[in-house]
């Protein structure tokens, strides 16, 4: 039932795909971009970021059309380089943990996403929809993947492994000592069996990338009707997306810091607290939890641990039973005051996959007053959020694979 299609990826040529892969724009600090922009002509910053050029900050409708242009310029300078044949792409990512992540990068439909064969789990902004449609309406390209999980497949692992014993069109090595490899699947026989499996999944998860999937169903809308020669097959039906088995997706969770306690002493805090939760003062030695509903808290230079009490077990839907639901209805909204956890200032988040040390040393620093820990989310809970046409609060994962910008790149 899951539409997925091979496409003709714009790619890195092989002797500039290392210089030309970065992370994601947000995930550089202005230090970080600054010297990767001054020191690399060839960085796919120079493309997200044009206002470079001339020492300036653009947006809007200027910067999508820069971007474009800086595209163009990479296009042109042979820097990039369109395949001859629609394809699958095996995108495989080592990291420095040795954890292997396998996966196609395709084109998936955005009438998939519409009829719910391709599930959510956030909600999204339509402000933030809104943009990126436009900045992909003028810019013609997207080049992060929509992650997207499915059911383990064994014909579609059997392809992977096989194409994985040729030698990988890209592989090259972050400064994280992330080991990224490409093959190119344009075997006919390869294209269909893949499509084929896909066809016979009823349902895909996103995992990562609800505003880009979105941005693209809108953009789909809007060409649409524009197009008065409109056929269905048009790339703008489908967007570029990364699908991973469900067991290689690797799910962390996202820490809480509150700024305050919300006009409460310590000790009238910890009362409240005391209502919902069995507190153990654990000393200054590092806690984290290993169960679900047990969290760790970190206050005044001491951690806690906070076991929900039975009589709380009382859950009635499967959103009441993910840890970052049942922080905010029992602690971040009623004692906190906490509504909003996309705007409020007050709150901050701090992926899991860093040590809790960097929670503490936050806190430490007096940045923030308290701080709170949790188990990551299982896909079960996940997928059976989405099933139940439920939404989980901002930030309740982190998840991995994190693949670079501008190793294909997506046309419409």
């Amino acid at each position: 039932m899951a539409k997925i299609l091979p496409f003709k990826a714009v790619k890195p040529t092989r002797d500039k795909v290392s210089l030309v892969a970065s992370r994601s724009y947000q995930s550089y600090t202005q230090a970080e971009r600054e010297a990767r922009l001054d020191y690399n002509p060839f960085s796919f910053l120079h493309i997200v970021n044009p206002g470079y050029k001339y020492a300036k900050e653009i947006s809007g409708e200027a910067r999508y059309q820069l971007v474009k242009n800086r595209y163009l310029e990479f296009k042109e300078d042979a820097v990039f380089k369109k395949d001859d044949a629609s394809s699958f792409y095996i995108y495989k990512v080592v990291d420095r943990d040795k954890q292997v992540f396998n996966g196609i990068v395709a084109a998936a439909s955005v009438e998939d996403y519409q009829n719910d064969i391709i599930k959510k789990h956030e909600d999204t902004i339509v402000s933030r929809e809104v943009i990126f449609k436009d900045y992909l309406k003028t810019v013609g390209f997207n080049a992060e993947p929509v992650l997207l999980t499915y059911p383990d497949n064994k014909a579609i692992n059997t392809i992977i492994n096989e194409i994985q014993e040729q030698r990988a069109e890209f592989e090259f090595t972050t400064t994280y000592r992330d080991t990224h490899y490409l093959w190119q699947i344009d075997n006919q026989k390869h294209i269909k069996t893949i499509s084929n499996a896909f066809a016979n999944m009823p349902t895909l998860y996103i995992a990562d990338g609800h505003h880009r999937s979105a941005s693209s169903q809108l953009l789909c809308k809007e060409l649409k009707t524009e197009n008065k020669n409109h056929k269905g097959n048009e790339a703008y039906n489908f967007f570029m997306s990364f699908l991973i088995p469900e067991s290689q997706l690797r799910i962390h969770e996202f820490n809480r810091l509150v700024k305050d306690l919300n006009g409460y002493t310590k000790e009238e805090f910890l009362i409240q607290l005391d209502t919902i939760y069995r507190i153990e003062n654990r000393g200054i030695m590092p806690y984290k939890p290993s169960k679900p509903h047990h969290f760790s808290m970190y206050l005044d230079g001491e951690f806690y641990s906070l076991y929900l009490r039975k009589t709380h077990y009382k859950f009635k839907t499967s959103l009441e039973e993910l840890d970052a639901q049942l922080l905010y209805q029992t602690v971040l909204k009623p004692i906190l005051g906490i509504t909003d956890l996309r705007n409020d200032n007050r709150i901050d988040y701090l992926s899991g996959k860093k040590d809790i040390v960097n929670l503490k040393s936050k806190i430490d620093s007096g940045e923030f007053k308290v701080g709170f820990g949790m188990v990551p989310a299982t896909i079960e809970q996940m997928k059976q959020i989405a099933d139940d046409g439920l939404k989980m609060p901002p930030k309740s994962t982190y998840i991995e694979p994190k693949l670079r910008s501008g190793v294909t790149i997506y046309e419409f």
